[in-house]
Protein backbone atom coordinates (compact mmCIF):
# COMPACT_ATOMS: atom_id res chain seq x y z
CA UNK A 1 0.00 0.00 0.00
CA UNK A 2 1.32 3.42 -0.97
CA UNK A 3 1.92 6.24 1.50
CA UNK A 4 1.98 9.83 0.22
CA UNK A 5 3.67 12.64 2.09
CA UNK A 6 1.50 15.66 2.96
CA UNK A 7 2.96 18.94 4.23
CA UNK A 8 0.49 21.58 5.47
CA UNK A 9 1.07 25.27 6.19
CA UNK A 10 -0.97 27.77 8.15
CA UNK A 11 -0.70 31.09 9.89
CA UNK A 12 -0.39 31.88 13.56
CA UNK A 13 -2.71 34.37 15.25
CA UNK A 14 -0.11 37.11 14.66
CA UNK A 15 0.08 36.31 10.91
CA UNK A 16 3.35 34.34 10.80
CA UNK A 17 3.43 31.56 8.20
CA UNK A 18 4.28 28.16 9.72
CA UNK A 19 4.50 24.50 8.81
CA UNK A 20 1.62 22.90 10.69
CA UNK A 21 2.20 19.26 9.81
CA UNK A 22 4.43 16.95 7.80
CA UNK A 23 3.07 13.41 7.72
CA UNK A 24 2.07 10.57 5.44
CA UNK A 25 -1.41 9.67 4.28
CA UNK A 26 -2.07 5.95 4.00
CA UNK A 27 -4.06 4.57 1.08
CA UNK A 28 -7.64 3.49 1.61
CA UNK A 29 -8.46 0.18 -0.05
CA UNK A 30 -11.79 -1.58 -0.41
CA UNK A 31 -12.57 -5.18 -1.35
CA UNK A 32 -15.16 -4.15 -3.95
CA UNK A 33 -12.39 -2.54 -6.03
CA UNK A 34 -9.40 -4.90 -5.77
CA UNK A 35 -6.08 -3.20 -6.49
CA UNK A 36 -7.51 0.32 -6.27
CA UNK A 37 -6.10 2.80 -3.78
CA UNK A 38 -7.69 6.07 -2.68
CA UNK A 39 -5.67 8.83 -1.01
CA UNK A 40 -7.83 11.66 0.29
CA UNK A 41 -5.19 14.28 1.01
CA UNK A 42 -7.37 17.30 1.90
CA UNK A 43 -10.85 18.65 1.43
CA UNK A 44 -13.58 20.89 2.71
CA UNK A 45 -17.33 21.13 2.40
CA UNK A 46 -17.15 24.94 2.33
CA UNK A 47 -15.34 27.67 0.43
CA UNK A 48 -11.98 28.20 2.16
CA UNK A 49 -11.45 31.28 4.29
CA UNK A 50 -8.00 32.82 4.74
CA UNK A 51 -5.94 33.25 6.76
CA UNK A 52 -6.17 29.67 7.98
CA UNK A 53 -4.41 28.00 10.89
CA UNK A 54 -3.80 24.80 8.87
CA UNK A 55 -6.38 22.67 10.67
CA UNK A 56 -7.92 20.09 8.38
CA UNK A 57 -11.48 21.12 7.45
CA UNK A 58 -14.46 18.80 7.80
CA UNK A 59 -15.21 16.67 4.75
CA UNK A 60 -17.15 13.59 5.89
CA UNK A 61 -18.23 12.32 2.42
CA UNK A 62 -15.90 11.18 -0.36
CA UNK A 63 -17.44 13.53 -2.95
CA UNK A 64 -17.82 17.22 -2.10
CA UNK A 65 -21.11 19.13 -1.93
CA UNK A 66 -21.55 22.35 -3.94
CA UNK A 67 -18.84 24.84 -2.88
CA UNK A 68 -16.75 21.99 -1.44
CA UNK A 69 -13.61 20.38 -2.81
CA UNK A 70 -11.41 17.32 -2.49
CA UNK A 71 -7.73 16.75 -3.29
CA UNK A 72 -6.37 13.25 -3.64
CA UNK A 73 -4.92 10.46 -5.68
CA UNK A 74 -6.59 7.42 -7.20
CA UNK A 75 -4.80 4.23 -8.26
CA UNK A 76 -6.45 2.21 -11.03
CA UNK A 77 -5.43 -1.47 -10.93
CA UNK A 78 -4.08 -3.18 -14.05
CA UNK A 79 -6.23 -5.29 -16.36
CA UNK A 80 -6.94 -8.76 -15.03
CA UNK A 81 -7.32 -7.81 -11.37
CA UNK A 82 -10.10 -10.05 -10.06
CA UNK A 83 -12.22 -10.70 -6.96
CA UNK A 84 -11.37 -13.59 -4.63
CA UNK A 85 -13.57 -16.70 -4.94
CA UNK A 86 -15.24 -16.10 -1.55
CA UNK A 87 -16.13 -12.47 -2.38
CA UNK A 88 -19.06 -11.14 -0.31
CA UNK A 89 -20.72 -8.25 -2.21
CA UNK A 90 -22.83 -7.02 0.71
CA UNK A 91 -19.87 -6.97 3.10
CA UNK A 92 -17.78 -5.19 0.46
CA UNK A 93 -20.45 -2.50 -0.05
CA UNK A 94 -20.68 -1.96 3.71
CA UNK A 95 -16.88 -1.67 3.89
CA UNK A 96 -16.90 0.89 1.05
CA UNK A 97 -19.51 3.01 2.84
CA UNK A 98 -17.49 2.85 6.07
CA UNK A 99 -14.11 3.69 4.49
CA UNK A 100 -15.25 5.95 1.61
CA UNK A 101 -18.56 7.42 2.81
CA UNK A 102 -20.99 8.36 0.06
CA UNK A 103 -19.07 6.73 -2.80
CA UNK A 104 -21.20 3.60 -3.23
CA UNK A 105 -24.40 5.57 -3.88
CA UNK A 106 -22.81 6.96 -7.07
CA UNK A 107 -21.74 3.57 -8.43
CA UNK A 108 -24.00 1.62 -10.79
CA UNK A 109 -24.34 -2.02 -9.69
CA UNK A 110 -25.67 -3.12 -13.09
CA UNK A 111 -22.76 -1.51 -14.95
CA UNK A 112 -19.58 -1.98 -12.82
CA UNK A 113 -17.37 1.08 -12.55
CA UNK A 114 -19.83 3.41 -14.28
CA UNK A 115 -20.74 6.43 -12.14
CA UNK A 116 -21.89 10.05 -12.21
CA UNK A 117 -21.14 12.72 -9.61
CA UNK A 118 -22.15 16.35 -9.19
CA UNK A 119 -18.55 17.49 -9.43
CA UNK A 120 -16.07 19.00 -11.85
CA UNK A 121 -13.05 16.71 -11.68
CA UNK A 122 -9.50 17.61 -12.62
CA UNK A 123 -7.23 14.62 -13.20
CA UNK A 124 -3.55 14.31 -14.10
CA UNK A 125 -2.08 10.93 -14.95
CA UNK A 126 1.06 10.56 -12.82
CA UNK A 127 2.05 7.06 -13.92
CA UNK A 128 0.65 4.21 -15.99
CA UNK A 129 -2.06 4.42 -18.61
CA UNK A 130 -5.83 4.70 -18.18
CA UNK A 131 -8.87 4.70 -20.40
CA UNK A 132 -11.90 6.82 -19.60
CA UNK A 133 -15.09 5.43 -21.11
CA UNK A 134 -18.27 7.52 -21.42
CA UNK A 135 -21.83 6.21 -21.29
CA UNK A 136 -22.08 5.79 -25.09
CA UNK A 137 -18.88 3.71 -25.26
CA UNK A 138 -16.65 6.56 -26.48
CA UNK A 139 -13.14 6.22 -25.01
CA UNK A 140 -9.97 8.22 -24.59
CA UNK A 141 -6.57 6.86 -23.54
CA UNK A 142 -4.49 8.96 -21.16
CA UNK A 143 -0.75 8.60 -20.50
CA UNK A 144 1.60 10.13 -17.89
CA UNK A 145 1.36 13.91 -17.96
CA UNK A 146 -2.04 13.94 -19.70
CA UNK A 147 -4.80 15.94 -18.04
CA UNK A 148 -8.55 15.45 -18.00
CA UNK A 149 -11.50 17.64 -17.01
CA UNK A 150 -14.65 15.71 -16.17
CA UNK A 151 -17.80 17.87 -16.11
CA UNK A 152 -20.26 15.71 -14.16
CA UNK A 153 -20.48 13.13 -16.94
CA UNK A 154 -21.29 9.44 -16.64
CA UNK A 155 -18.03 7.50 -16.99
CA UNK A 156 -15.74 4.72 -15.80
CA UNK A 157 -11.98 4.22 -15.58
CA UNK A 158 -9.94 1.19 -16.58
CA UNK A 159 -6.29 0.37 -16.88
CA UNK A 160 -5.29 -1.70 -19.95
CA UNK A 161 -1.69 -2.08 -18.76
CA UNK A 162 0.16 -4.45 -16.47
CA UNK A 163 1.14 -1.87 -13.81
CA UNK A 164 -1.11 0.26 -11.57
CA UNK A 165 -1.95 3.73 -12.92
CA UNK A 166 -1.85 6.68 -10.50
CA UNK A 167 -3.94 9.81 -11.05
CA UNK A 168 -4.02 13.12 -9.20
CA UNK A 169 -7.67 14.02 -8.59
CA UNK A 170 -9.14 17.41 -7.71
CA UNK A 171 -12.93 17.38 -7.20
CA UNK A 172 -14.96 20.59 -7.06
CA UNK A 173 -18.57 20.31 -5.86
CA UNK A 174 -21.15 21.51 -8.37
CA UNK A 175 -24.91 21.87 -8.71
CA UNK A 176 -26.78 19.98 -11.41
CA UNK A 177 -29.60 21.78 -13.13
CA UNK A 178 -32.69 20.21 -14.69
CA UNK A 179 -32.22 18.01 -17.74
Amino acid sequence: MTRIRRVVTGQTSNGKSVFVSDDHVEATTVAISPGSEFHLMWGSDEIPSLPADGSEPSHPQYFPPPSGYRFGFFTVPPAGTTFPEDFDVQAALAEMEQKLPGMAVHMEPDDPGMHTTDTVDFEVVISGRVICELDDGAEVTLNPGDTFVQNGTRHRWRNPGTEPAVLFVGLIGATRGPK
